[in-house]
This record gives structure tokens, C-alpha cells and sequence, in this order.
């Protein structure tokens, strides 16, 4: 064989097994994620002829399947929509959309992906009709209504984390939509609604509990008081200067405490002291003593700046790399250039509750077959330690002196020990405040951590704050799950 020909047939030979790699990825690995895929008509097209699974909360179902008597054969049926629709979403064979859990999990829901293959083959041979899996999701009924409940009219979101599993009890966003109203098989009537909702300020189609950021606020404090301590250069009883007012490194604007004044009486103040009274001004002094980028490594260790899903998608909370001094005093207590989600701030929570160690929010316990067995489940997962065991007691402390005695008493619940902070963060100029509170209970047991972020001043202007808006709303929530 002549050197040219060995170079082809060496050639055609990688050529085949590229070819052959690629159709086994294909087929094999890549085949689930091809089928569910929005540009893939087909099994959407599939997907209407079958009977949809059940997604199920606490063993009832919030939205299922019935017959219809038009061509789509099934018509979609949600229960307490409002207060469920930015988990659910909405699924309509009309307009070929979905949302929510229906779109994330569609491939079971519709029995056309990976996970229904045998059941296909067992439907094929008896002769039956194809029908999808049901999805059990994580959530509480009784802490999701106790948010939708407390919310009222307000707008913002609420988000609680079982702290040891990192299970989702409640993921609340208002305002919501009723997804009946967009299931209809009627496209015109689907499409016109859906426009309505779309244009609306603030958008109901928005999940405000993991697409929409704010500034935290004073909830961020606990976060750079855990890189403090996490250094070992600082404790709880570190003092910093107690000045009524502070300038801006580099710059002549001037940052002061919520109420004017200094942060208690003495010339100092320690980290523990200002965590519980909620004071900006020690806290913008110590994020600059830290730096931003120590912060900013604190701050990734929590789930700031990276992507991930529940498996809805969650917008990324942002930390920026390289702020200068100006910009980092004021991260200090949560504004300048530091933005989260609902579910980013209950993280930080959970994460202090759990000991350091963050677990991985979800929102799915398992999905069911028809027969009733369980198909897969979803374990608890870990995230990644953010801070060691004693770290995060310090930490525990003052936020329990803040409700116990402090900036946040609105969240204190009689015969409980629960931390808390609150925070209240400007939004430029004469805009409304967004509100916060993040915490959790029972102080020395966690069984749930929450955030609660109230949106346009809670309807109250720059007149509201945390404690009087956010924190009781988390105290619902909390009772919720305690209380059962």
C-alpha cells in the first residue's frame, strides 16, 4: 500500500468513527435533551395526543389532565392557580407553548422522554393508551398559601429552603396569573390573553422569586460578616470607628445609618452590634478594611455570579469582580453594584443554618409512573460550604439578637428563637424602597430558612422597611412549617 493510500484509508477511518461517535451521542446521550428541545415539533406534536402526568404538591395535584372534546383530546386544568403559576407555568397544545415545571419537565410530564421508553413498550404490547409520568414537587401547600396570604396586593416574591436537603417548601411570586386562561385550545383567545399579561408593569408572567434581581440590601451584611470572620482577622466583638456620618472613599457623597445617628452611643461599635441594630456605616467601614475581592469570593461561595436551575432557570445574583472602594463600601450593606434574587438571599440563610454548608435548591421530589412506582428520584445535592460550622454561629447570633431585640423584632414568633435580618434597599432618587427579610427557625434546629423581598415600598413609597413589610410575611411562612 502506497504512503497516499494509507493517509486515505487513515482519513476515511476517522471519518467513520467521528460519524459513528456522533450519531451514538446523538441517539444515546444527547437523545432526551434533542426531543424536549423547543425547536422539536414533533414531540410537541406527540406530546398533545397523550394524556399529561399530574403535578402533584403534598399528594394532591395542582394541575392535571382531562378529557376534552376538541382535537387535542386533553385539556389542562390547574388548581389555586394564583398562587401556583410561577412554579407551574402553563402548557397549551394551541399556541405550542409552555412554561414553568410544564416546560422543564415536559419529557416526563408527556411520557416522551428517556424516562417513558419501557412504559412505551409496555403500552405498545397491551395496547394501551400512552400516558405521562406526574411530577411530585417539594413545596408546602400550607407555607405557599401562608405567602400568598400575606402578600396581599403587594408585589415581590417569597422563597423558603428546607436548610439540611435545600428542598423548596415555598417559592411564591406576586403578582401571579391564573394559567387556566392561558391553557385554553382557543389560540386566539390563549394569544390575546397572554399579550394582556405580557404587557402589564410588573409582568405576572415574570417569576419574581428567581428572575427578577434587586439590591439585598441590609440582608448582605450576615454575608460580609461571614467573610470577616471566615478571614480569622475579625470577630464579633471587633470594633470599628462610630462616625454619624461616613464619606465614600474617593468621593464626597456620605453614607448614614437608616435613622441619622451613629450606630448605638460609644465612639465605637462592634460587627455583632451592627449586624443586630442594622447599621450601614461600620459596615460599609468593613467592607472596605475586607476588599472586594474577598467579599467577591464569599460572595461565589453563596452562589453569587453563577447559573444554575431548580430546575426552573434562576437569574444570576451578581457580585462584581474589581470594585473600588467607593463601590465596595457601599456592598457593604447591600447597594452599589450587588444584586440577588429571592432565592439567592434564602441561600445565604440556609446556608448559615445549615452550618456553612449550602445543599442545592430544588423543586422536585421524584417523578411517578402510571403504576404508581417511582420512575427517578431527586436527591439532595450539595452546593458547597460557604464558611465553617463556627463561622456561621457567629453569625447566627447576631441575626438572633436582631429579631430577639433588634432591627428585625418583626419577625419574632412566641416561643421560637428565630434569626433574622432585614433590609431596606434604595433604588435611586425618589424611587420606592425594596424591602427584605431573610432568616430562620427555630434558631438552633433549622427546619426552614426564607426570604421575602417586597417590591415598589410594599405600595408605601420610602415610608416602609423590612421589619414592618417583609418580616412579618416571612413570619407566616415560618409558622407554616412549624406549626404542622
Amino acid at each position: 500500500m502506497t504512503k497516499e493510500m494509507r493517509r486515505l484509508s487513515i482519513v476515511m477511518l476517522f471519518m467513520f468513527l467521528s460519524l459513528f461517535v456522533a450519531t451514538s451521542w446523538i441517539q444515546v446521550v444527547a437523545a432526551d435533551d434533542l426531543a424536549q428541545a423547543d425547536g422539536n415539533t414533533r414531540s410537541l406534536l406527540d406530546s398533545y395526543e397523550i394524556q399529561r402526568g399530574s403535578i402533584i404538591v403534598d399528594g394532591m395535584p395542582i394541575a392535571s389532565s382531562v378529557p376534552s372534546d376538541d382535537e387535542y383530546q386533553y385539556q389542562r386544568e390547574y388548581v389555586d392557580s394564583p398562587m401556583w403559576s410561577n412554579i407551574t407555568g402553563f402548557f397549551n397544545p394551541a399556541l405550542q407553548s409552555s412554561t414553568g415545571i410544564e416546560n422543564a419537565l415536559n419529557g416526563d410530564l408527556s411520557g416522551t422522554g428517556a424516562s417513558a421508553f419501557l412504559a412505551e413498550i409496555e403500552r405498545i404490547v397491551s395496547g394501551q393508551p400512552q400516558r405521562g409520568f406526574s411530577v411530585e414537587l417539594t413545596p408546602d401547600a400550607d407555607a405557599q398559601r401562608a405567602a400568598y396570604e400575606a402578600f396581599g396586593d403587594k408585589q415581590g416574591a417569597a422563597v423558603a429552603i428546607e436548610p439540611s436537603t435545600g428542598r423548596i417548601l415555598a417559592m411564591y411570586s406576586t403578582p401571579g396569573y391564573d394559567a387556566n386562561e392561558l391553557a385554553v385550545h382557543s389560540a386566539a383567545e390563549a394569544e390575546q390573553r397572554y399579550n394582556e399579561l405580557d404587557a402589564l408593569k410588573p409582568n405576572p408572567l415574570v417569576n419574581n422569586a428567581t428572575a427578577d434581581v434587586n439590591p439585598p440590601g441590609s440582608t448582605f451584611k450576615v454575608l460580609v460578616a461571614a467573610a470577616a470572620y471566615a478571614t480569622g482577622e475579625w470577630t464579633p466583638e471587633s470594633t470599628l470607628p462610630n462616625p454619624a456620618r461616613y464619606a465614600l472613599p474617593g468621593s464626597n457623597n456620605q453614607v448614614r445609618n437608616a435613622w441619622g445617628g451613629t450606630c448605638g452611643s460609644g465612639d465605637t461599635v462592634t460587627i455583632a452590634e451592627a449586624i443586630k441594630l442594622s447599621c450601614n456605616i461600620p459596615m460599609a467601614e468593613l467592607a472596605v478594611e475586607l476588599g472586594s475581592e474577598t467579599i467577591f469570593a464569599m460572595a461565589e461561595k453563596f452562589g453569587f455570579n453563577q447559573d444554575f436551575t431548580t430546575p426552573l432557570p434562576v437569574a444570576v445574583s451578581s457580585y462584581p469582580q474589581g470594585l473600588d472602594d467607593a463601590q465596595t463600601a457601599l456592598s457593604g450593606f447591600g447597594q452599589g453594584q450587588v444584586t440577588a434574587t429571592a432565592l439567592q438571599v434564602a441561600m445565604i440563610s440556609a446556608g448559615l443554618a445549615n452550618d456553612g454548608l449550602i445543599m442545592k435548591p430544588r423543586l422536585v421530589d421524584a417523578v411517578i409512573g402510571n403504576d404508581l412506582s417511582t420512575v427517578r428520584e431527586y436527591p439532595d445535592e450539595e452546593f458547597g460550604r460557604a464558611v465553617d460550622a463556627d463561622v456561621a454561629n457567629d453569625v447566627t447570633a447576631a441575626m438572633v439578637a436582631s429579631v430577639a431585640d433588634g432591627a428585625a423584632q418583626g419577625a419574632r414568633i412566641d416561643g421560637v428563637e428565630v434569626a433574622g435580618k432585614t433590609g431596606t434597599a434604595e433604588m435611586g432618587g425618589s424611587n420606592p424602597y425594596t424591602l427584605w427579610f431573610t432568616g430562620f427557625a427555630p434558631a438552633d434546629d433549622p427546619q426552614i430558612a426564607v426570604a421575602v423581598v417586597v417590591e415598589d415600598g410594599g405600595g408605601m413609597g420610602q415610608s416602609g422597611s423590612g421589619d414592618t413589610l417583609a418580616a412579618p410575611i416571612a413570619k407566616k411562612i415560618i409558622e407554616a412549617v412549624l406549626n404542622k
